[in-house]
């Protein structure tokens, strides 16, 4: 059975009408569901680990650090917002939308619109890495199973190398992701008591993993330090680079992916509509969810690294007569080709536990759940953002449909078809990087939403009001986010900037199509009231005046300049 949501969700709350209730997502969890459903993000270590650790260098476990300390900052700004419409689902992205949507139309769906093709990735990158993992553990590198591949589509002309392709990865994956599916068509209470027996399981080894080093004290000083960029030699040996721009384009570019794990926990905030006691819920589940995210981004970094070391090459590149590579260089340690690409990430930490074979198989058994739970807070912060983004009327009307559990099931089959499109990628680090960009412009937009709806709801009741100065940080870190963005996204392959501010755009016709075809250029009834953007609503105005475009103007103009460095 599927229910139109043409029921808001203030009236649903206050109605006796089951029915009128049931057409909306429930009420069932308090703030230790959302915690289990968003303990998947310290899982998220596990897909660019790897790829920061192989392309920065020494420098990696500050990455790590600090992109977690700048994360905690900002979700101090998410919880604020939050708490102002605690009758809203969608997380951070629809509660920053609010404040933009009175000063431009097209603004508010982009924040919403980038939150959720950032987040949605996660699903068949989480994917592929557990089929990876589970066939690595199970066949040889060389085994039929592990090299057949059916490619599909050449994508070279948007990065060299991509292609669409079918092979035993996106086979498994795609079981992976069909079964979370429907583990969360149950409703928010099934996947938040699935997902706390996963993250206890899933969570020991990535706890085992940070902890041992500093237990054991097998932390050499060598793996760390000096704090040089990577660079390599004309013979393609590996020597300390310098601090000039290409060390410093590394730099950004390492805090630049990092982001898009480090910051996740804001996702705690996606169940505002889904818990018992909203006003007090949403800022306990993202604060306890971000002290477990620093744990976890700052010492499985520092382990993995002390475990690995930097690596030399082991074999020189191969070249014809022309100059063209042939075969690449072979490395060791964290430039490992398999740690760049995250399929060799399992087996490494395993090793750093130790025990033997079948500790190895336990831990990359473990290391699978930690993926799984990864996917499963996606499917639910990301179809959730769907759901509302159509219910206040910037996608898709079908979208706002819920099934009898109140699960969002038509924006949970987008998500999943868009996923196995993704999932026939041949390069990961590509997708997750180019949805990144997405990702840094929706927090651009929200830290900065936090100033502006100071500005204007001044007198809105607010369950949690952050300390201005840390509302003013996350304005600055808006900025500096904008700018790593600028300066080292094209680290991970040439188009990605590009590719990411394309996707952005296509928001601009979805909403086009909804706004002006299916709503005749008027919002929903309710979300203009649940919104307060109607024009006649006391306590609202417009006092933040030009600031939100200059805001705009200021970041657009941020990253032209330091993309052209």
């Amino acid at each position: 059975m599927s229910l139109n949501s043409s029921v808001d969700a203030i009236s649903a709350d206050l109605s006796e009408n089951v029915a009128a209730q049931n057409a909306t997502l429930h009420r069932k969890i308090g703030w230790q569901g959302a915690f289990w459903v968003a303990s998947g993000v310290p899982a998220l270590v596990l897909f660019s680990i790897g790829a920061i650790a192989a392309t920065v260098g020494k420098p990696a476990w500050m990455i790590w650090a600090i992109s977690i300390t700048f994360g905690f900052i900002q979700a101090f700004t998410y919880a604020e917002i939050a708490g102002l419409f605690p009758h809203k689902s969608g997380g951070a992205s629809i509660y920053g939308a609010v404040a933009w949507v009175k000063y431009s139309k097209f603004i508010a769906p982009v924040s919403v619109w980038c939150n959720w093709f950032a987040w949605s990735p996660v699903l068949a990158i989480g994917s592929g890495l557990a089929a990876g993992y589970m066939l690595s553990a199970l066949f040889a590198p060389d085994a039929v199973i592990n090299t057949w591949q059916l490619t599909l589509l050449d994508l070279g002309m948007i990065k060299d190398g991509l292609s669409l392709r079918i092979n035993a990865t996106f086979i498994l994956g795609a079981s992976v992701l069909l079964t979370v599916f429907f583990i969360q068509h149950g409703g928010i209470l099934r996947s938040a008591k699935t997902t706390m027996i996963l993250g206890v399981i899933a969570l020991i080894p990535l706890m085992l993993i940070g902890l041992v080093p500093l237990i054991t004290g097998d932390s050499a000083q060598a793996n760390f330090f000096p704090l040089a960029p990577l660079a390599h030699d004309a013979a393609g040996n590996v020597i300390d680079g310098v601090w000039g721009i290409e060390g410093w384009k590394l730099m950004a570019g390492g805090l630049f992916i990092a982001a898009w794990s480090t910051y996740g926990f804001e996702t705690a905030v996606c169940y505002t509509r889904e818990f018992k006691n909203p006003k007090s819920d949403t800022f306990k589940a993202i604060f306890y969810s971000g002290l477990l995210c620093v744990a976890v981004f700052t010492l499985v970094p520092i382990a993995f690294q002390s475990h690995l070391g930097l690596g030399q090459m082991v074999t020189p590149a191969v070249v014809d007569a022309a100059g063209v590579v042939v075969t690449p260089a072979v490395y060791s340690g964290m430039l490992e080709a398999s740690i760049y690409s995250g399929m060799g990430v399992a087996a490494a930490f395993s090793d750093i536990v130790g025990g033997g074979k079948f500790i190895g198989n336990l831990m990359i058994i473990m290391m699978v759940l930690a993926l799984l739970l990864a996917i499963m807070t996606s499917m639910a912060g990301s179809s959730r953002t769907l759901y509302q983004a159509s219910v206040d009327g910037w996608l898709p009307k079908y979208l706002s449909r819920v099934n009898e559990h109140g699960a969002p099931t038509s924006a949970m089959w987008t998500d999943l078809c868009f996923n196995l499109i993704l999932l026939m990628m041949s390069d990961y680090v590509f997708v997750l990087a180019a949805s990144n960009i997405g990702y840094i412009i929706f927090n651009f937009l929200n830290l900065n939403s936090g100033w502006i709806h100071r500005l204007d709801r001044p007198n809105w009741e607010r369950p949690y009001k952050a300390p201005l100065i840390l509302i003013t940080f996350g304005g600055i870190l808006g900025y500096v986010n904008l700018a790593i963005m600028g300066l080292g996204a094209d680290i991970w392959g040439a188009g990605t900037l590009k590719t990411g501010l394309i996707f952005t755009a296509l928001i601009i016709p979805v909403f086009i199509y909804r706004h002006y075809i299916q709503d005749k250029g008027v919002f929903p009834k309710q979300m203009l009231e649940d919104m307060h953007i109607d024009g006649h609503e006391d306590g609202v105005s417009n006092r933040a005046g030009i600031l939100p475009y200059l805001a705009i103007a200021t970041g657009v103009a941020l990253v032209w300049y330091m993309h052209s460095l």
